[in-house]
Protein backbone atom coordinates (compact mmCIF):
# COMPACT_ATOMS: atom_id res chain seq x y z
CA UNK A 1 0.00 0.00 0.00
CA UNK A 2 1.73 3.32 -1.27
CA UNK A 3 1.74 6.34 1.35
CA UNK A 4 -0.98 7.95 -1.07
CA UNK A 5 -3.51 5.83 -0.26
CA UNK A 6 -3.88 6.71 3.23
CA UNK A 7 -6.61 8.59 4.22
CA UNK A 8 -5.84 12.08 5.99
CA UNK A 9 -7.31 11.14 9.34
CA UNK A 10 -5.14 7.92 9.97
CA UNK A 11 -2.27 10.03 8.56
CA UNK A 12 -3.08 12.81 11.32
CA UNK A 13 -2.93 10.37 14.27
CA UNK A 14 0.17 10.01 17.01
CA UNK A 15 1.33 6.46 17.76
CA UNK A 16 -0.69 5.71 20.55
CA UNK A 17 -4.02 7.19 18.61
CA UNK A 18 -2.83 4.70 15.72
CA UNK A 19 -2.67 1.96 18.21
CA UNK A 20 -5.41 2.34 20.40
CA UNK A 21 -7.94 2.31 17.28
CA UNK A 22 -5.77 -1.16 16.47
CA UNK A 23 -6.88 -2.32 19.55
CA UNK A 24 -10.02 -0.91 19.26
CA UNK A 25 -10.94 -2.56 16.09
CA UNK A 26 -9.09 -5.93 16.88
CA UNK A 27 -11.10 -6.29 20.02
CA UNK A 28 -14.43 -5.97 17.90
CA UNK A 29 -13.07 -8.18 15.26
CA UNK A 30 -12.22 -11.26 18.21
CA UNK A 31 -15.62 -10.67 19.73
CA UNK A 32 -17.15 -11.70 16.61
CA UNK A 33 -19.48 -8.41 16.98
CA UNK A 34 -19.75 -7.20 13.41
CA UNK A 35 -20.96 -8.40 10.35
CA UNK A 36 -18.79 -9.70 7.24
CA UNK A 37 -19.02 -6.54 5.33
CA UNK A 38 -17.98 -4.73 8.25
CA UNK A 39 -15.04 -6.65 8.77
CA UNK A 40 -13.65 -6.33 5.82
CA UNK A 41 -14.00 -2.79 6.21
CA UNK A 42 -12.26 -2.89 9.54
CA UNK A 43 -9.46 -5.16 8.32
CA UNK A 44 -8.86 -2.61 5.51
CA UNK A 45 -8.75 0.12 8.00
CA UNK A 46 -6.76 -2.05 10.14
CA UNK A 47 -3.84 -2.42 7.05
CA UNK A 48 -3.82 1.41 6.86
CA UNK A 49 -3.07 2.31 10.31
CA UNK A 50 -0.23 -0.68 10.48
CA UNK A 51 1.42 1.01 7.55
CA UNK A 52 1.18 4.45 8.93
CA UNK A 53 2.18 2.95 12.19
CA UNK A 54 5.70 1.86 9.85
CA UNK A 55 5.99 5.04 8.19
CA UNK A 56 5.79 6.36 11.74
CA UNK A 57 8.85 4.32 12.95
CA UNK A 58 10.83 4.85 10.02
CA UNK A 59 10.84 8.47 9.92
CA UNK A 60 11.93 8.40 13.41
CA UNK A 61 14.70 5.41 12.53
CA UNK A 62 15.92 8.17 10.10
CA UNK A 63 16.01 11.18 12.73
CA UNK A 64 17.75 8.61 14.84
CA UNK A 65 20.32 7.51 12.80
CA UNK A 66 21.17 11.14 11.76
CA UNK A 67 21.35 12.28 14.75
CA UNK A 68 23.92 9.52 15.87
CA UNK A 69 25.73 9.71 12.38
CA UNK A 70 25.87 13.95 13.63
Amino acid sequence: MKNENIPADVKSKSLKEARDEIDAILSKLENHQTKLSESINDYQRLIQLNKHMDDLFKKKFKEISEKKND
